[in-house]
């Protein structure tokens, strides 16, 4: 007999040895605690096992030691198939873990050398001007833009490891205009919400040529939280959120008393917290109100701020005791707000410039109802309903707002 063999038979002896001891010794523990069990059944290995039963082996004195021998032959034979089975297993699981890569080499090459990893948004699919021929990545000046493969464009961010691939928003032929005339093309295009991308590529086309003006800077920041707003991909908008967050860090560092700089740092970093744990999302609401004070200090007549820090106070004031007491343990002290702070700020917005938005009559409602004024709560619903559906975000508050007036009505 072989020296393998009589390992193999060693073995399985062991293990069937063990087998039946562990099997009896679990018999005898449960036959204690739940004396229903049928030890026969629970023991049957199958049909080979049909027609030798404990009872013929108890009737036949003289054969029960050669019964035993053929149950335990019987034993070993399927431990044996067993150990065989999992040794296949073993090595079906390896051909496999060496095939899988060639296997994606192989679609790589039926494919022509090309995988598309992600779909293009129907926003860039959409979009009216024509593609620029890319500039070599070696050749670019940008710091915050970095060129990749077959046109595309991707951010080079100390905030972002991936950076999610957009289109090159750059003309083959870019029109020549001075400063004062670009930057008021730009805010007329933003005035219209379906000209937004549109005045995102026109601040993309002239960034070479105006990176360092301040006015340029601000507004080039403001168009990535206009293209976070329309992108409807969950990567792309936090794409355009930290390139326009780093590019917000550069214009309050330039310039740290132009408010338009510290305000749209600020909705910026409001925009990177929505991808943040808790521990950061905190850190960035800290960012988010110490700019937007400084904001306020140099543009005290912008109703955009006030509605902004009304909905800052507003959710503090529905923070629950845990977030409170992490902002406590990051900060020093636990932020504190009330739904009277924020509504005295909602009613600014509608002081400085009366129907400012839906979203602003929204939260005056939400404000009353928390105060337990329904009349009021309900005035500034029928308000909200009177203003047009022009953005996403008055769509989203138009739906909120039939709700808070279906329920006040009951």
């Amino acid at each position: 007999m072989p020296h393998s063999t009589n390992k193999e038979l060693i073995l399985g002896i062991m293990v069937g040895t063990t087998g039946i001891s562990l099997l009896l010794l679990w018999y005898h523990k449960v036959r204690k605690s739940r004396t229903t069990l049928n030890l026969p059944n629970f023991l049957s290995l199958g049909n080979k096992f049909d027609s030798v039963t404990f009872q013929d082996e108890m009737c036949n004195g003289q054969g029960t030691a050669a019964i035993f021998q053929g149950r335990q032959l019987q034993i070993l034979e399927k431990l044996n198939e067993l150990l065989t089975n999992m040794e296949e297993l073993k090595e079906e699981i390896r051909v496999l873990k060496e095939t899988i890569p060639k296997l994606e080499e192989y679609i790589q090459g039926e494919l022509g050398g090309r995988i598309t990893v992600h779909k293009i948004s129907p926003q860039h699919r959409a979009r009216k001007r024509r593609l620029a021929t890319v500039q070599s990545s070696g050749t670019s000046n940008s710091s915050e833009e970095a060129e990749s493969e077959g046109g595309y464009i991707t951010a080079n961010t100390d905030t972002e490891e991936q950076s999610f691939p957009v289109p090159k928003a750059f003309n083959t032929h870019i029109e020549e205009l001075n400063l004062d005339v670009l930057l008021q093309k730009a805010d007329n295009l933003r005035m219209n919400e379906c000209s937004k991308m549109e005045s995102f590529e026109l601040l993309c086309d002239h960034k070479e040529k105006f990176r360092d003006e301040i006015e340029f800077i601000w507004r080039l920041v403001r168009a990535y939280g206009d293209m976070y707003e329309l992108s409807t991909n969950a990567q792309e908008k936090k794409h355009y959120a930290n390139i326009g967050k780093t590019l917000g860090e550069r214009a309050i560092t330039t310039a740290p008393t132009n408010g338009h700089c510290h305000l749209w740092y600020a909705v910026l970093c409001g925009y990177v917290s929505e991808f943040e744990g808790l521990q950061n999302k905190i850190n960035y609401g800290h960012r988010f109100k110490e700019h937007l004070d400084k904001a306020i200090q140099f543009l005290p007549e912008e109703p955009f701020l006030y509605y902004l820090k009304g909905r800052y106070c507003y959710t503090v004031s529905k923070l629950s005791w845990i977030e409170k007491k992490m902002a406590a343990t990051l900060f020093g002290k636990i932020p504190s707000s009330t739904v009277e702070e924020a509504l005295q700020n909602f009613l600014k917005v509608e002081e400085l410039h009366p129907g400012f938005s839906k979203s602003n009559y929204l939260f005056l409602a939400k404000c009353y109802i928390d105060l337990e004024q329904t009349d009021d709560a309900m005035k500034f619903c029928n308000l909200a309903v009177l203003l047009p559906c022009v953005t996403k975000e008055d769509k989203d508050a138009q739906k909120e707002v039939k709700k808070i007036s279906t329920s006040l009505k009951r």
